[in-house]
């Protein structure tokens, strides 16, 4: 992609937004940084982005805006439906998303991995068992750090582990990864896209571009990414947790196996696995698989299977006090992947739980903690609802409190109410914007607080 001379009006200022503008601006494009909340809303100190020669605009998003721009870069947090990009979508100018520059830019090889649940853990997995062949490894997009900014660095020569989001392909057209992974779809985000037929969709914008030369890997186990190999051109390749598989990666006597063209690879057994519950077991067969696509060797994917630990925010143990251990599972923030924190622990379970509402179906969410949880505390704006729904679904009343919007008062109730053999878990099944920018604060201030106590 040629930046140079061009007018590039960058859609957001959030981490992505911030990369895409100065990465256009280093490739000699004219660059405006937009966003409609106000300089002082924003938690970032645009000097630098001002010393660069990026012009800044803040607050209402007019017409305006579009005068003379040749080219629009949308941060994932923007829906591409809002009324500007709408006009500029009339006026053909051309919309990609920060997705879509990372993919131009790079010059190794991208792997990349979507799904509602899962992601964050199967990618950092991956980014591992990717070190273990190339030298230059990137990891990054939805997880942390912009693609694009890892696309630069890895450079030629390497090999990128991409998380990727629904939000993130909204925008995107051209954007073809050598191996895609979908690891499953439930719902999620039907507040953005409406409809869990348009998010699913998203979904599989992942693998829309790929050719007969690329590779998908998708879920056996979950009917819906089952059934996306009738709209695939590339070569399809499932992992199963459940069935054991012709071909594919899945469990034989309790063993992660790997089979492709009539070769027969031991992994290691799923008690030797690093990461624990059935979900993770999912999430490794999917990482592994994808880098044996890659030309990972067998033994050294075995190796790190057996010694990674997981990532923070997915059912990290935080301290024990008194013997009862506080998990911190910040980054549940939809009710299926809160289902399978709970489907980790027996039992005797205190919850703390909501946040900012996705407004999806609670009932089998609920039927579970009625199953496993002892008491529920409720934050955010999520808790009316959540103590509605709960006390339908038969939950004790008197057995849910609410901390309001104080992550301080839902702890510090936790811990008055504790005793083994309880473990306390946070697992808001929300998002985190009612209370914090996103769940990674959210789980740092309960470590926090937790570490105070």
């Amino acid at each position: 992609m040629d930046l140079a001379n061009k007018n590039v009006l960058v859609i957001g200022a959030a981490r992505s937004g911030i990369a895409a503008a100065k990465i256009a601006k280093k490739f000699g494009a004219l660059v405006t940084l937009s966003d409609a909340k106000l300089e002082h809303e924003i938690k970032f100190d645009f000097g630098e982005l001002r010393a660069l020669g990026i012009e800044l605009r803040f607050g209402k998003q007019t017409e305006e805006l579009l005068r003379g721009v040749d080219l629009i870069i949308v941060s994932p947090a923007v829906p591409i439906k809002i009324p500007l990009l709408k006009s500029a979508a009339a006026k053909n100018i051309p919309i990609i998303s920060e997705v879509e520059l990372a993919y131009d830019l790079a010059k190794s090889p991208i792997c990349a991995v979507t799904g509602t649940n899962g992601k964050t853990t199967t990618v950092t997995l991956l980014g591992l068992l990717l070190e273990q062949k190339f030298a230059n490894v990137g990891v990054g997009g939805n997880i942390g750090v912009p693609l694009c900014e890892v696309a630069l660095t890895v450079g030629a020569g390497g090999c990128i582990a991409a998380e990727i989001s629904s939000y993130q392909m909204e925008a995107t057209k051209n954007f073809r990864p050598h191996v895609s992974a979908i690891l499953n779809v439930t719902p999620d985000h039907l507040k953005r896209h409406g409809s869990m037929e348009v998010y699913q969709l998203m979904k599989e914008k992942i693998f829309a571009q790929e050719t007969a030369e690329d590779f998908l890997v998708l879920n056996f186990d979950d009917e819906r990414t089952r059934d996306m190999i009738h709209r695939a051109n590339c070569r399809v390749l499932y992992f199963s947790r459940k069935v054991e598989l012709a071909e594919g990666a899945f469990v034989a006597n309790n063993r992660l196996v790997i089979k492709i063209d009539g070769q027969t690879h031991e992994l290691c057994t799923v008690d030797e696995l690093g990461i624990k519950g059935g979900h993770n077991v999912e999430n490794a067969l999917a990482a592994a698989l994808t880098a044996f696509l890659v030309g990972v060797d067998v033994q050294k994917i075995s190796a790190v299977l057996k010694t990674f630990q997981g990532v923070e925010h997915r059912i990290e143990f935080v301290r024990e006090i008194g013997g009862v251990k506080f998990y911190n599972d910040s980054k549940a923030t939809n009710t299926d992947s809160a289902i399978k924190a709970l489907e980790t622990f027996a039992g005797h379970i205190v919850l703390i739980a909501g946040g900012d509402d996705k407004l999806t179906d609670l009932t089998d969410f609920l039927r579970l903690v009625n199953e496993r949880v002892d008491y529920l505390i409720l934050v955010g704006d999520a808790a009316k609802r959540f103590r509605t729904c709960a006390v339908e679904q038969n939950f004790p009343a008197e057995k849910i409190l609410d901390a309001g919007y104080s992550m301080q008062r839902a702890v510090e109730l936790a811990a008055e109410i504790a005793r083994p053999p309880q473990v306390v878990l946070l697992s808001p099944a929300c998002a985190s914007f009612d209370m914090y920018s996103d769940f990674e604060e959210r789980g740092r201030d309960f470590k926090r607080i937790v570490c105070e106590l």
